[in-house]
């Protein structure tokens, strides 16, 4: 049987669901696009795959999922806003193409970007914890820019996933890890000062931002140094970094297939 392939990009704010994935008995975000889906197709066959799974609690700005039907979409910006007329208020669809049955939304080379958004020093108004992770004590930030420098490059990341076993693959490449002031979330009740960790890169293990972001915080705090960062990156590494930052600080903002 015949079948069409669609790639569709969607925006959601992850706070009250589960993650992507779907699970027993908790709201996830795979599970209300595919209630969705099964409404606006009118119970047709279909199977939806999303590009990666994330944790409870984080955002997207732009993620993406493949759609496969047994019947094509005749008109595909109709379709667009019938989806989007039935999801829920906190899923947004951007966009939809049409793909041939060789692009696989696991397997096809991607780049993934990350965003961080924190603040510090101070208890921020209750909006905020959506999207922003507040840290109580004191930072150094300059210390913690020199620290994101640190993850650039080919390393062994080990000690940046959850879990890790000794069969996992730790050599990995991050193309860009930097910390910055945030210019791109504005709201009347955010703090006057908050920050952004951005991280790029081919493929990311579990937890493995929330790990560096973790570090960096214990590095701002003084409880690491950056030449325990250096070590933990060192080929064959056995360090454990124990703190992983809250997830409702981590976006998904770009996903880019080639």
């Amino acid at each position: 049987m015949k079948q069409f392939f669609y790639l569709i990009t969607v925006q959601y704010l992850g706070y009250r669901f589960h993650g992507w994935q779907k699970q027993p008995n908790v709201k996830t975000l795979h599970l209300m696009i595919d209630r969705t889906l099964n409404f606006i197709l009118e119970g047709k066959p279909f199977k939806s795959l999303g590009s990666g799974r994330t944790d409870a609690m984080v955002s997207a700005e732009n993620a993406a999922f493949e759609l496969f039907l047994e019947e094509p979409i005749e008109d595909l910006k109709s379709f667009l806003n019938l989806f989007n007329h039935n999801l829920p208020q906190d899923i947004r669809a951007l966009s939809i193409q049409e793909v041939d049955k060789k692009f696989n939304i696991i397997q096809h080379s991607k780049i993934k970007e990350y965003l961080y958004l924190f603040t510090f020093g101070k208890k921020c108004h209750p909006f905020c914890a959506p999207i922003m992770t507040t840290i109580l004590d004191d930072l150094d930030i300059d210390l913690m820019q020199k620290g994101a420098k640190l993850f650039e490059g080919e390393h062994y990341f080990k000690s940046y996933c959850f879990r890790a076993t000794n069969n996992g693959i730790y050599n990995r490449e991050i193309l860009t890890c930097e910390l910055i002031e945030n210019t791109i979330y504005k709201a009347n009740y955010f703090p006057k000062k908050s920050y952004l960790l951005r991280v790029r890169g081919q493929g990311f293990m579990r937890n493995q931002i929330r790990l560096m972001m973790g570090t960096l915080i214990d590095l701002g705090k003084g409880k690491l140094t950056l030449e325990d960062i250096e070590a933990s990156l060192s080929p064959e590494s056995e360090i454990k970094m124990e703190y992983i930052a809250p997830a409702s600080g981590l976006i998904l903002n770009d996903i880019r297939f080639d």
